[in-house]
């Protein structure tokens, strides 16, 4: 692709679990932040300072990836050096919330959306309107931001669209076309189902990582233009829109057609379940087709547009994820962990990340390359450019906790066939009280 991928140099630069437990380790062991040297940590020389960079992009992207833009960002910043921590998207989080509440965060970190009130109202991430102002930095080159009372406390650096993805093969098995409603989908995971050794459809439910509710439930929504908010942005989690939606996936689930142990699944399960062939249908990520393509280079998949209500001709809104960046609040080395930031946010460097990731660029000045790019991303592309971004979560108050209460009640209604009124009535009366 181009000269920024190219081998791991260091073993700081993989990607690691085992490097992420360490840093938790340290950060309980510590309870203070920013790496003090004088803690018993290795200091810098006078004229070199470490920050160290969390994320879980470098096990999505291809390898070496991650690590030769920060190689190049290195180079271009003598004295700064970048330790690469990485792990999977939930250990991560895991990770993060734990350095927040012991005041150990890594100096720059990804930030999904639905983290960013909760981390900006404890205080343990840093003010961006204020550090942007401070360094002299131009905000109109960013496509969003993310806001809690009225200041940005995390930049989206790639934005990933969630379409379905379809597995070509057994839809052609089981003698059916890609669907484009709600009923057509329903026809086609039983025939699915029911001719194939696979299910029809997947959802990843577990409530341990309850984000299965944006990702997997309010998408079908969002699609046919519903909300789940009030006008001024306050719950409206039992409307209509939300009620059919809720009623649509328990007829999957009586149908028999969404694949089982989903109540327990996380997204990576539910990946897996996609990659081996188990499953012909999922709503996911663009940031998963690298690893798709990685694990089962011979499967034939597709993404298409997410099926919509029965003669809705507007809008769909297409679920989106962003990966945000932040800093910490605490961080020793603030203009350096802004360097990194605005860095990542520059033109080229952008440009190449959201290649890398299949995803579209933060930065407004860049135009995604889509003339070598997986075909993929182009079809994806073309979803994105129809419908509109639609991710409600982010920027919530306690965004995890609300998606907790809905995946309980859905459970609830999955699994026990509790009235879904009655389900939704109190989702309503939790989310209420949240907000």
């Amino acid at each position: 692709m181009n000269s920024a991928v190219r081998p791991l140099r260091t073993p700081r630069r993989r990607g690691s679990q085992a490097a992420v437990a360490a840093l938790a380790v340290a950060a309980l062991a510590t309870a203070c932040g920013g790496g003090d040297a004088a803690d018993g940590g290795d200091a810098d020389s006078d004229d070199e300072v470490t920050i160290e960079f969390m994320q879980w992009w470098e096990p999505e992207l291809p390898d070496g990836a991650l690590a030769g833009l920060i190689d190049e960002f290195e180079s271009e910043n003598p004295g700064i050096n970048v330790d690469l921590l990485s792990g999977p998207y939930a250990s991560i989080k895991d990770q993060v919330i734990a350095g927040s509440a012991s005041g150990t965060m890594p100096d720059v970190l990804g930030l999904a959306g639905s983290w960013v009130h909760d981390f900006a109202t404890q205080g343990s991430i840093a003010n961006l309107t204020d550090t942007m102002a401070e360094y002299g930095y131009d905000d109109s080159q960013l496509g969003a931001q993310v806001r809690v009372d009225g200041s940005a406390y995390s930049i989206p650096v790639v934005n990933f669209a969630y379409p379905m993805f379809v597995n070509n093969t057994l839809l052609e098995e089981a003698g059916v076309e890609v669907p484009t409603t709600r009923s057509e989908f329903a026809d086609a995971a039983q025939q699915i189902t029911d001719s194939t050794e696979a299910s029809g459809f997947v959802a990843a439910l577990g409530l341990e990582q309850p984000n299965g509710i944006q990702i997997d439930i309010m998408p079908w929504n969002w699609a046919s233009g519903g909300t789940m908010l009030t006008e001024d942005g306050g719950p409206a989690a039992d409307n209509e829109d939300v009620r059919d939606t809720v009623a649509f996936i328990k007829e999957l689930w009586d149908a028999g057609v969404m694949a089982p142990g989903g109540l327990t699944m996380a997204e990576q399960d539910k990946v897996e379940e996609f990659t081996n062939g188990r499953v012909a249908m999922m709503v996911s990520s663009l940031a998963h087709i690298n690893l798709i393509r990685e694990s089962s280079p011979d499967l034939d998949f597709s993404v298409v547009p997410m099926p919509v209500t029965e003669g809705y001709t507007g809008e769909s809104g297409v679920r989106y994820a962003e990966w945000g960046i932040g800093m910490s609040a605490g961080t020793e080395h603030p203009e350096e962990s802004w360097k990194l930031i605005e860095f990542i946010m520059s033109e080229q460097a952008n440009g190449e990340l959201s290649s890398f990731a299949n995803g579209f660029p933060g930065n407004v000045n860049v135009t995604p390359d889509l003339e070598d790019a997986d075909p993929l991303f182009r079809d994806a592309f073309e979803i994105w450019q129809a419908g509109y971004p639609a991710s409600e979560f982010t920027g919530l108050p306690l965004a995890d906790e609300l998606m907790r209460v809905f995946d309980q009640e859905l459970q609830e209604v999955l699994a026990a066939d509790k009235p879904i009124d009655e389900a939704m009535a109190a989702v309503q009366e939790e989310w209420s009280g949240t907000f």
